[in-house]
């Protein structure tokens, strides 16, 4: 784990702790590293609640309640999935904030208009739900860390 990754799961927690907010994450292409990265820092069980790894459509479906039809409508990939994800997290857990990530990492899976390194991301806090769509350069790891590392920052953004 980088220190950049380290550094913004420090903020998260100085961001997230004092206010007494709780956080999801709903994680496709990043696998987990998100709360992986978040749970590295100590006291951690005081403002992360759960992670959720829906690699599948079928989970993101019945973990998440991720419509069908918006994944048959938009993709895995889409900003649409995303938000529904980071909400399904929220809905299914005892957080107040969610984050989500749906990507293609690679080397494979690239579609016409979603190159290998889109992520589409979300976050989600009552009924406010705010979504980006970012392609990152570089091998399988490195749009990972790059995906954790964004959603992190997206998580300080949302929370201020």
């Amino acid at each position: 784990m980088t220190n950049e990754l380290i550094d913004l799961a420090q903020k998260v927690s100085d961001a997230l702790g004092p206010k007494n907010l709780m956080l999801a994450a709903a994680e496709s292409c990043t696998g987990g590293g998100i709360a992986y990265t978040l749970t590295a820092i100590p006291g951690s069980g005081d403002w992360f609640d759960c992670g959720f790894v829906t690699y599948s459509n079928t989970a993101k479906n019945e973990m998440l309640d991720v419509p069908d039809a918006v994944i048959a409508q938009f993709g895995a990939v889409s900003e649409e999935v995303a938000a529904a994800m980071a909400a399904g997290a929220v809905a299914n857990s005892n957080a107040d904030i969610g984050v989500s990530t749906t990507g293609i990492a690679g080397p494979t899976g690239a579609v016409p208009g979603k190159p290998i390194g889109t992520v589409c991301f979300g976050w989600a806090r009552g009924d406010h739900v705010h979504t980006e769509r970012l392609v990152f350069p570089g091998d399988r790891e490195a749009v990972r860390e790059q995906a954790i590392a964004h959603a992190l920052r997206g998580i300080l953004r949302f929370v201020e």
